[in-house]
């Protein structure tokens, strides 16, 4: 068995979460000795496992269905996660729909990462069926280290007693980084930063003017950074913080937990099935309960979640997302 894993737009992709669950799919394939290539002019591959959307994308699922392969669609994306995202997402977020309709009722079978997804990509009256597969965690990598957490505060000039409060992902108003920044002018008393980036050409001036400097002093935006002072903020900081209005599942969610850190998340649908506010996470719907609880939290007023928080993390780990896939692939392959 050989799988052609395909990702179109590797460069303009590589800091979304889509890019990271690409990294996570090749790993967890080495991981239970799968064998897969990513080259395009091999053609000795049985499955065609598929990431992404664009015209190429198109394509390569064209040929692979003329060569009489079986095709894999992972389903990372949704119209409701589309919406409030780049400039005319809103208005575009229909004919986006459509198109994924179209390609995701190409594949033989679709993956796709929660319940919550499933749910929504079955609405679309899509026929095929969808196992539901975590993107999966590097356990090992997100693991405290004191080395990376003094890298991350030298970086950042933050003093040993300064309480940080950390987020992570793209400028969307969807990820909630409006409400991130409410937050902040709450409580001018600790450092809020939020890690990622966004052409900024390509989001709405409000988010532009926000990320330009229309915030409050104690709100840094450093832009993409990943390895060790990332990596050292995931543990390193007082609170993750992440206000996302929807997401599939949440890839930055599951590196915070990984690193034993307390999560601030909102109580939206896909987290339904795995995250419980007060067992392995907290969770609010509004701005006053996300102050509240933010501040406890920070202060140690509330339960320290982050051991219960790992065994989440720890349920998703590659190898056992790799044994997942590799089922797939071998029921989709025993299908005539």
């Amino acid at each position: 068995m050989k799988v052609l894993l395909y990702f179109e737009g590797k460069h303009l992709l590589s800091k979304s979460g889509i890019g990271r669950a690409y990294d996570h799919q090749r790993k967890a394939l080495e991981a239970v000795d799968v064998e897969y290539t990513c080259e395009l002019n091999q053609t000795d591959y049985d499955i065609l496992h598929i990431n992404t959307y664009g015209i190429h994308s198109q394509k390569v699922i064209k040929q692979a269905r003329k060569n009489q392969k079986k095709i894999i669609y992972h389903a990372h994306s949704t119209e409701e996660d589309f919406r409030n995202s780049f400039i005319g997402s809103n208005q575009l977020s229909s004919l986006y729909k459509k198109r994924l309709v179209r390609l995701y009722s190409s594949a033989d079978r679709l993956i796709t990462p929660t319940p919550y997804s499933k749910k929504l990509i079955h609405s679309y009256g899509i026929k095929q069926p969808i196992d539901v597969i975590s993107n999966g965690i590097e356990i090992e990598k997100y693991a405290p280290n004191q080395s990376k957490e003094e890298k991350f505060r030298a970086y950042f000039g933050l003093a040993a007693d300064q309480k940080v409060i950390i987020s992570v992902g793209l400028y969307f108003e969807r990820k909630g980084i409006i409400d991130f920044i409410e937050i902040a002018k709450k409580f001018p008393q600790y450092t809020f930063i939020w890690f990622g980036d966004t052409p900024l050409y390509s989001i709405p001036s409000q988010i532009r003017k926000i990320v330009q400097g229309n915030h409050p002093s104690n709100v840094i935006f450093p832009g993409y950074i990943k390895g060790d002072i990332l990596e050292g903020a995931y543990s390193g900081a007082d609170l993750f913080f992440f206000p996302s209005y929807e997401e599939t599942e949440g890839i930055v969610v599951l590196e915070a937990l990984a690193s034993r850190q307390n999560i601030l998340v909102r109580k939206i649908p896909v987290y339904d099935e795995w995250l419980f506010h007060g067992e392995n996470c907290y969770m609010g719907k509004t701005n006053e309960e996300f102050a509240n609880y933010l501040e406890k939290i920070v202060e140690g007023q509330l339960p320290d979640l982050t051991q219960k928080g790992l065994l989440s993390a720890e349920a998703r780990n590659l190898k056992e997302i790799g044994k997942q896939l590799k089922n797939v692939y071998e029921e989709v392959l025993s299908i005539n």
